[in-house]
């Protein structure tokens, strides 16, 4: 089953790399293309700092090195997890494979470019959710997994002795 955890992690930072790649190529930056109006449009976007660009305007280097190096030891621990639980395929481990594969497509991006390009825009009126992109869908959908799973191990312990959980 690690071949298929691994395939994810693969997947998700290949369309990832792809997406940035083909909006850098098509969209000048911070211009805007309409894809639902009032919705959702694909906007170019380099964020030099964290999620929702926090420290995007620190001075100086140290946020992308430190995030540089955050994100490369929490690929190091959550691969180290998925290899001792990777035999078989779970709710968890494809989890830990997306967010495996978001993180690293980000810090390639952080480590080649010295930012991430961010696109996927969606807003409605004048709320608006910050610029996005594939590796960040991916990590957020894998915490979405984890805490599923979490809350369906509490449902599941609290079943009366002998009842099976509902699938």
């Amino acid at each position: 089953m690690r071949k298929y955890l691994l395939l994810i992690s693969l997947a998700v930072f290949s369309v990832d790399a792809f997406t940035k790649w083909l909006v850098k190529t098509t969209i000048p930056l911070e211009n805007s293309i309409d894809v639902i109006p009032g919705f959702f449009r694909l906007t170019h976007l380099e964020n030099k700092g964290a999620a929702f660009s926090m420290f995007g305007d620190s001075a100086g280097l140290w946020p992308n090195r430190v995030f540089a190096l955050l994100a490369l030891g929490a690929v190091v621990v959550i691969g180290i997890l998925l290899w001792k639980r990777g035999q078989r395929m779970s709710r968890a481990n494809v989890a830990l494979a997306l967010f495996i594969g978001g993180t690293l497509g980000n810090l390639y991006d952080r480590l080649m470019r010295g930012r991430v390009t961010d696109f996927l825009d969606f807003f409605v009126g004048s709320h608006h959710w910050p610029a996005f992109n594939v590796a960040d869908s991916a990590i957020v959908v894998g915490v979405l997994l984890l805490i599923s799973g979490i809350f369906q191990a509490h449902k599941d312990e609290a079943l009366p002795t002998g009842q099976a959980p509902t699938p």
